[in-house]
């Protein structure tokens, strides 16, 4: 059974003011998802669920954005339709930055950041061209299988940072293969909402 709004609230633990800020972006996503390919329409009937719950349980790992009274940036690899990053920034965190190369993609997110009455940075450009950005916090959601994910997000990360992935079963595969060219640590922590996910906590990450 599909997850509803109030039961999200629930079990995310949000104030009314950000299911309501919630709301209005899932329906302009539902919107705009009838002329642009933002999320998968299967996905879309269990909208909570999928893909706001998934992104919003990324919140606890929220530690690091302030160093010294200054807030750092959080930095959103591949945000698409704004999952996990536009989420996170609804819910209260700070100084996040989305980075998506599609330009109808980017267009929808500086649209939901207005309506939902939230500040982001929304970087219209690949990855590999944006400039560093010494993000505290990098996350990304099936963006690209991990070493390819760490040889992206490795210049983009401040020292002591941490990037955090949500993963799917194949995670073990993904790291086996990561280790043959990185140095890290690595915590994997369940996914509330995928029995066979993972969120995985990247930190102290060198190049071999």
């Amino acid at each position: 059974m599909a997850m509803a709004p109030a039961e999200f609230s629930k079990a995310a633990n949000v104030s009314r003011e950000t299911l309501g800020r919630l709301e209005i972006y899932a329906a302009l996503l539902r919107k705009w998802n009838q002329r642009i390919n933002l999320v998968s329409r299967r996905s879309l009937d269990d909208l909570w669920r999928r893909h706001m719950l998934d992104s919003i349980q990324l919140c606890k790992f929220c530690k690091l954005d302030e160093i010294n009274g200054v807030v750092t940036p959080w930095l959103d690899l591949g945000s698409g339709a704004g999952f996990p990053g536009l989420v996170l920034a609804i819910a209260g965190v700070r100084d996040v930055h989305l980075v998506e190369s599609d330009g109808r993609k980017c267009t929808f997110l500086r649209e939901a950041a207005r309506v939902t009455g939230v500040e982001v940075t929304v970087h219209n450009e690949r990855i590999e061209a944006l400039p560093p950005q010494a993000a505290q916090t990098i996350s990304a959601r099936a963006l690209a299988p991990l070493p390819r994910l760490l040889l992206l997000a490795s210049g983009h990360l401040a020292p002591g940072g941490q990037i955090l992935l949500l993963k799917g079963q194949d995670i073990d595969a993904e790291l086996t293969d990561a280790t043959k060219y990185w140095k890290m640590t690595a915590r994997r922590f369940p996914s509330v909402t995928d029995e066979s996910g993972s969120i995985l906590q990247l930190t102290e990450i060198s190049h071999v």
